[in-house]
């Protein structure tokens, strides 16, 4: 295992302490934690529904990249493919709270769902009204070892986008609640891996495939997928997401946008071929793309590989989406 790591136990607190320096005026660090919170003027300003999300590390830039004006207000880092403790998500719905209330973008994992529901009864009991959402976007497999049913993955960014901006216009708790559970509803990715990814910990990938092998269908935590097949060429991957994806729309008429991510170690040379194919793909399938976005946007450490997220989005979802941001990374 070759990594630019000290002390394994040290990554996470060292990684959220470099974050914090080199992005001094976007965010700071909550102390005693390793949560983030947004550290720019507009947000004593402008009084809005504070928005926490947070998970494991090793996803990154999610979540903490995406902390500022416009998406996050705070963003909680476990451990590595770890979930954050109950106390540290506490203390950033306490560092967020501004009257308006403060709603909870959680992924699919067991770990998540309940430290962050534990979290959100602590913030109660000193009367801050929390609500929370739960991203459920991976199609691939209806279960796993992580989760209780459909995993959080790539899609995630794209929630934590449109809530933001909706949240900065002064939506309220209760219709951000709506909005992220219809954006939700309407979101699908699946995933693909060439290698998968090293734990620092673990020291060694967290499943082996052929120098000519992909699997079909992983998640952000190494978790298996429903396929393992010969490599193919892009357009064949392309296609093989597009039609899974789409099969799960009733409805394939409208708007829609798609993000094609990278998994942390493939090249945007890739990303951008496979890019171009789904999107050529969908222009024959008469599917209106109205925004697109390609990069390393929820990653897992060093895998290879790339998922395929569509949204189903009515014209105010393609605004948000669109809208400028300050952030680290998006």
């Amino acid at each position: 295992m070759k990594k630019i790591i000290n002390n394994v136990e040290d990554i996470v607190p060292e990684m959220i302490s470099g974050l914090v320096k080199t992005n001094s005026d976007l965010v700071r660090q909550i102390e005693g934690t390793t949560a983030v919170v947004r550290n720019d003027a507009k947000f004593s300003d402008n009084k809005q529904v504070g928005i926490v999300s947070g998970g494991g590390s090793g996803h990154e830039p999610l979540h903490a990249g995406y902390v500022g004006d416009g998406m996050l207000s705070a963003a909680v880092a476990g451990e590595v493919f770890t979930s954050p403790t109950p106390d540290q998500i506490y203390e950033a719905i306490k560092a967020v709270d501004q009257g308006k209330g403060v709603l909870l973008i959680v992924k699919n994992y067991s770990g998540d769902v309940m430290n962050f529901d534990m979290a959100k009864e602590m913030a109660e009991a000193d009367d801050i009204e929390v609500q929370s959402i739960i991203v459920d976007d991976d199609i691939a497999v209806k279960n796993s070892e992580f989760t209780q049913g459909k995993r959080g993955v790539a899609g995630t960014a794209l929630v934590e986008k449109i809530i933001g901006a909706a949240a900065r216009s002064g939506m309220s708790l209760n219709d951000l609640k709506d909005l992220g559970q219809k954006v939700i509803d309407n979101t699908k990715t699946i995933g693909i891996a060439l290698h998968a990814a090293t734990v620092p910990a673990v020291g060694h990938p967290g499943f082996e495939l052929k120098d000519d092998e992909i699997e079909y269908g992983i998640g952000i935590h190494n978790e298996r997928g429903y396929a393992v097949e010969k490599i193919q060429p892009s357009k064949e991957l392309a296609h093989e997401l597009i039609e899974k994806i789409l099969a799960d729309f009733d409805d394939k008429s409208g708007n829609f946008a798609i993000l094609v991510n990278g998994m942390g170690a493939t090249p945007l040379m890739e990303q951008y071929i496979f890019a171009n194919d789904v999107l050529n793909e969908l222009v024959d399938k008469k599917i209106d793309v109205k925004f697109s976005k390609v990069g390393n946007l929820v990653t897992s450490l060093d895998m290879q590989g790339i998922s395929l997220t569509i949204m189903k989005a009515d014209s105010s979802w393609i605004n948000y989406l669109k809208e400028p941001v300050t952030t680290i990374a998006w």
